[in-house]
């Protein structure tokens, strides 16, 4: 199946995620041009290409929005929510956004009319939009669409919330409509990543090079979980790697919680994290202080 979005636009296929139903763009997948054009060439299929985002209306799968202050970027911020996610974190605090199809059918006119009630607030506190999840770029077309219209419509800055897991799916275009990427770096041992996301690390890692080759301003976010993710070498190397990249402004250090907790036992999963408690302020001060020796701003 091909997604058009105008004449001439091709769309890389969608296909499954293993594991999930949700379709995602296939960025080895051949472009699929309209029956009466040529075949596009090589190279020339853009997942989301900013500059034809808004020539027809666009729908994705939105588990809620909402305004935050000091979490999902600087200042206060419309973030957007979307459904849909290929990682299963262990101490996920929203896995009821883990399934596209558990989320609201929702436009992009839709999104962009509530974000527009807020703007003068918006800008007044130098904040912006966040496009958020789930995994925003399980929605690459959307998720692109929704950043153009934020920042060219509204005028807003702009902030993408990802795991990097899914980053080959951002296309160029997508990335220039994006002001600062949000990175969750969960793991630096390929090992525990795979235990606490139930996927690779790579791909985090490529994507996290990429932005760094494309000069684009990233806050890195690590959860620091007791007897998970604490273990020394696990957050030097974390910190080694984030200060080799030359764009990390900040790193937020998230202490584990269990807020969470209620959703996972509302959709029958089983929270395995139940009996880990939340590091103390002592070993959070310390996983900050080894940050900020390779040069980095720690908060």
């Amino acid at each position: 199946m091909a997604v058009l979005l105008g004449p001439d636009i091709p769309v890389r296929p969608l296909v499954p995620v293993a594991g999930d139903t949700a379709p995602v763009f296939d960025d080895d997948a051949a472009c699929v041009a309209p029956a009466d054009t040529p075949a596009a060439p090589a190279g020339a299929c853009p997942s989301t290409p900013a500059a034809a985002a808004t020539l027809r209306p666009s729908e994705g799968s939105v588990h809620s929005w909402d305004l935050s202050t000091g979490v999902d970027g600087p200042g206060t911020r419309f973030v957007t929510f979307l459904s849909g996610c290929p990682l299963t974190c262990l101490y996920c605090h929203n896995p009821d956004t883990w399934r596209m199809r558990n989320g609201r059918r929702t436009s992009a006119d839709a999104v962009i009319a509530e974000a527009s009630k807020y703007t003068k607030f918006i800008a007044a506190s130098g904040g912006g939009a966040t496009i958020s999840g789930g995994e925003p770029l399980l929605q690459p077309v959307f998720a692109g669409e929704l950043l153009h219209r934020m920042k060219h419509e509204l005028g807003l800055h702009t902030a993408l919330d990802t795991s990097g897991f899914l980053g080959a799916r951002a296309t160029d275009a997508l990335l220039r409509d994006v002001d600062l990427v949000l990175l969750d770096i969960k793991s630096w041992d390929p090992q525990t990543y795979q235990k606490v996301t139930g996927r690779p690390l790579q791909p985090t890692l490529d994507f996290a090079r990429r932005l760094a080759d494309l000069g684009k301003e990233v806050h890195v976010r690590f959860v620091l979980v007791p007897g998970l993710t604490d273990a020394p070498e696990n957050v030097a190397g974390v910190a080694s790697f984030a200060a080799s990249l030359g764009n990390v402004a900040r790193v937020d250090v998230l202490p584990f919680h269990k807020l969470g907790e209620a959703k996972w036992e509302a959709l029958d999963k089983e929270f395995t994290l139940h009996d880990t408690p939340s590091p103390s302020p002592e070993r959070v001060a310390e996983v900050k202080a080894v940050f900020a020796a390779e040069g980095l701003n720690a908060v």
